[in-house]
């Protein structure tokens, strides 16, 4: 297990990538430092991660599917923006979210990683959000204004990469029985809803950061690897959080935490498919830098660090066993069989 941790991986991903990635999430960040706008170009840089799903190799396959994504973001922003006026009906919301996009993606074959993880964060913010229903619209273009920065530096990227690349790494999905993908997106949204309404209940202060972990430990390929995120994910924040906290007890200037954010953005791109558990300890420094308003980094740094902590540690629990869930054979088992009794039944009644 132990070697598992710190052993880093062999991965045939492009050290462009990371830098594309910077550049998405920095070109907003940076033009809401000099606008003085911190706020809403965030949000545009949240959505630029959008960029992270430019998989496929021929041009218009991939714009295709960075424009779906683009849409799908804006979604679940939109989604999760009009349904946060109340803690259950926002956890509710959350959960059938959650369930569809998982289910949507299965059938557009975008199950490669990050798959659901984006949108899943990106409603979970919106949802936890002060409700001012004014602010929405301008809130969903900064979204808008992020996903179309990415698909420009995509198209860009493709242009000039495209011959390079070849026609070697095509994606091969492989293809699910439909009542699993049924149980795992149900598994999914499940979890998901609990987490956000556990951290209602819990009056914590930035209940996304819960769901968020819980999708993010979720993410993994079988029982073990899910128990592993986690166990990373929590060593990975406690780490993060500490050299956070440091970083900030030194006060750094907007503009200095701005180059930091895309600095960030490069290092957990390159780290995250070789080692999970260093990469969150970036990427908990980078959330925080980017989720966090400025007042709340530094005005009282350490009380913030013990409240994510606290956050993600509940979100990452909840994840764990949502995982167990995922993966277990005999829930599988059972809720499939359930399902075609169930179909077998109304068809007997038509």
């Amino acid at each position: 297990m132990l070697k598992q941790l710190i052993e880093f991986k062999k991965t045939d991903r492009k050290w462009h990538i990371p830098v594309l990635a910077g550049l998405s999430v920095g070109i907003p960040i940076m033009v809401g430092f000099f606008y003085g706008n911190f706020p809403g170009w965030k949000l545009a840089s949240m959505a630029g991660l959008v960029i992270l799903y430019i998989h496929s190799i021929g041009i218009a396959h991939r714009m295709a599917t960075l424009m779906i994504c683009s849409f799908g973001l804006m979604v679940s922003f939109s989604i999760g923006a009009i349904l946060g006026f109340n803690p259950f009906v926002a956890s509710l919301a959350l959960g059938l979210y959650a369930f569809a996009v998982h289910s949507a993606l299965y059938y557009l074959k975008l199950t490669k990683p990050p798959g659901n993880f984006f949108f899943i964060m990106i409603a979970s913010v919106a949802i936890c959000m002060p409700f001012q229903l004014e602010r929405i619209p301008q809130n969903i273009g900064f979204v808008g204004i992020g996903t179309m920065i990415s698909c420009i530096l995509g198209l860009l990227y493709s242009f000039l990469t495209m011959k390079k690349l070849g026609s070697t790494n095509q994606v091969i999905n492989v293809s699910k029985n439909q009542y699993v993908n049924l149980v795992e997106s149900a598994t999914f949204g499940f979890m998901v809803g609990v987490a956000l309404l556990i951290a209602h209940l819990l009056k914590l202060e930035n209940p996304y950061w819960v769901p968020t972990s819980c999708a993010a430990v979720m993410q993994g390929a079988s029982t073990h690897h899910i128990w592993q995120r986690s166990i990373q994910r929590i060593l990975g924040t406690f780490v993060g959080l500490g050299i956070t906290w440091f970083i900030l007890m030194l006060h750094p200037t907007p503009l200095i935490i701005c180059i930091s954010i895309i600095a960030l953005q490069v290092i957990v791109e390159f780290l995250v498919v070789r080692n999970y558990g260093i990469a969150v300890i970036f990427i908990t420094i980078l959330t925080i830098f980017l989720a966090e308003s400025g007042n709340a980094l530094t005005i009282n740094p350490t009380a913030l660090i013990t409240a994510r902590f606290l956050d993600i540690l509940t979100g990452s629990i909840i994840g764990a066993i949502g995982g167990w869930i995922l993966y277990n054979e005999r829930v599988h088992y059972i809720a499939t069989r359930q399902i075609r009794k169930t179909q077998i039944a109304i068809s007997r009644r038509k």
